[in-house]
């Protein structure tokens, strides 16, 4: 297991009222590259994590100061299902949680995007070569609305990419991926 934090995007949002409905995770669903690879979520990938009652929490844009719910307050509601990490989210009447309403109920933001530690993974490649991580499990420490969607086949489809996927890393990158790979089999 990795102690870094990463976070993808996800898939499906809708507001109701004062609740967001949606799916922060599609299972087998490519993202788009980034930066060297691509990746996908395995069914059961949440299965464990889900299974302890973490105290998950649900932000604006992945920012602890944008609070919209969580779990232990009951306002943050989450399962796997055949499709993905669906949430139920009850938005916090706060500046932000208004914000983030207004903005989905208008379609200006249509993405949902989950935090995690990686428990478990496997490296292997598409058929174009492009090296393809699949998150098996995973310690979920967020779910987040975003206008910033990298999953092609979801209505969100962006994931956020760190500074070393600027141009010229991509060989250093392979080169991490490689020696991620042979830790993996080990």
């Amino acid at each position: 297991m990795t102690d870094a934090i990463e976070r993808r995007v996800g898939a499906e949002l809708r507001a109701q009222g004062t609740r967001i409905i949606g799916y922060a995770a599609l299972f087998d669903s490519l993202s788009h590259n980034l930066g060297g690879f691509v990746e996908r979520v395995q069914p059961g990938a949440f299965a464990r994590s889900l299974g302890e009652a973490p105290d998950v929490v649900a932000l604006f844009h992945h920012d602890a100061r944008a609070v919209l719910g969580r779990t232990r307050s009951g306002t943050l509601r989450l399962a796997e299902d055949s499709r993905g990490l669906q949430f139920e989210l009850d938005v916090a009447n706060t500046t932000a949680g208004r914000d983030v309403l207004e903005s989905v109920g208008r379609g200006d933001i249509t993405g949902a995007s989950f935090a995690f530690k990686a428990r478990r993974d496997a490296w292997t490649e598409t058929d174009d070569g492009t090296p393809l991580r699949t998150l098996i499990d995973v310690d979920l420490l967020d779910v987040t609305i975003t206008p910033a969607p990298a999953y092609p086949e979801t209505s969100v489809a962006r994931r956020s990419l760190d500074a070393r996927a600027a141009p010229g890393a991509l060989a250093a990158r392979r080169r991490r991926i490689a020696l991620a790979r042979r830790r993996i089999v080990a």
